[in-house]
């Protein structure tokens, strides 16, 4: 069969990205579709295992930072286009190790660089994270795709970095490159490290729910299958050169959310009094107090819209991890 398009998507076995590439194989049966991951602590191979039941669908376990094996996957497959996922993106392991994130963050992504300015013909997607804008105070406006940059931790400074050098290789070398800035993410198959996974396994488990500082710190919630949507349309119909902030609209005070999630858990019988279990701590070195995204240039341009159910999306979340935890 000749395939209209062979796509790389790093990153294919992480949360979003196994979300992303389930959605190109099974959208796309024109399209031949390689998923490339280096399956550290974070990413689960089992999300995707099933899709080798198709014929454009195939899986390549390698780092981003390993130049000779990509080097030789390129010179073997020599993909048309790359949707670039790939990277570190817990901050509190940036704190203790910024090394790491810079290396894969940073070094990783210029090696895909170069190498689809060596072999490729089509489109660079790279995803990347609201927290490279940095913070906003609560009655300032959410950010927009001309904000400064100002990252506070060193995993949004290497993301940053990363941002920058996409620019850089579309300005320089005239390549079809693209990038988008979303909000924080939610759904299955996300690691346990992150904050709603976090509070539904201490739910689960009668353990206490960690909470830094005062717990008033405001994250905009974006469901992965929105965010999977926006990328599809972003890869298919933006503009070369440009970038595409993704939220949802949906604020919300991290105790807000843990209080939210406990009263949904109670209502389905997890547990007999879920807030007993809400435990402050320290704060976060480096925390920011509010991210909130303008995504109006892609609701207006590309005609994207994010789902406006969050507590059921919420509540669909819960169920899954029950099941994941077999509680």
């Amino acid at each position: 069969m000749i395939f209209e398009k062979k796509i790389l998507v790093t990153g294919e076995s992480g949360f979003i990205g196994s979300h992303l590439i389930r959605r190109l194989v099974k959208s796309y049966p024109n399209y031949d579709i390689h998923g490339l991951d280096a399956l550290t602590y974070a990413a689960n191979r089992s999300y995707n295992i099933d899709l080798e039941e198709h014929d454009n669908y195939h899986f390549h376990h390698i780092n981003i930072l390993d130049k000779k094996k990509l080097n030789d996957l390129f010179n073997k497959h020599q993909f048309s286009d790359i949707i670039h996922l790939a990277a570190e993106s817990h901050v509190d392991n940036s704190i203790s190790n910024p090394l790491l994130f810079a290396e894969t963050n940073i070094i990783g992504t210029i090696n895909l660089l170069n190498l689809f300015k060596e072999y490729s013909s089509g489109r660079f997607l790279h995803i990347s994270t609201d927290e490279v804008y940095g913070d906003l105070s609560f009655d300032e406006n959410p950010f927009d795709e001309k904000h400064a940059y100002s990252p506070n931790s060193p995993y949004s400074a290497s993301k940053a970095s990363s941002d920058h050098f996409v620019q850089a290789y579309y300005k320089t070398y005239d390549l079809d490159l693209i990038s988008t800035n979303c909000s924080n993410n939610f759904g299955p198959h996300q690691h346990v490290e992150k904050l709603i996974p976090k509070i539904i396994y201490c739910i689960l488990n009668d353990k206490k729910i960690p909470i830094y500082g005062d717990g008033k710190n405001i994250r905009d919630w974006l469901y992965v299958d929105d965010h999977v949507d926006a990328l599809d349309i972003v890869f298919h119909d933006g503009v070369s050169g440009q970038k595409y902030n993704i939220g949802a609209n949906n604020e919300i005070s991290n105790i807000d959310l843990v209080k939210l999630i406990c009263t949904i858990c109670y209502q389905k019988k997890l547990h007999n009094n879920p807030q007993d279990l809400i435990s402050f701590t320290n704060d976060r070195l480096g925390h920011d107090r509010r991210y909130a995204i303008n995504s109006s240039k892609l609701t207006k341009n590309l005609n994207w819209k994010p789902s406006d159910n969050f507590h059921l999306l919420l509540s669909h979340t819960i169920d899954w991890y029950v099941n994941m935890f077999k509680f």
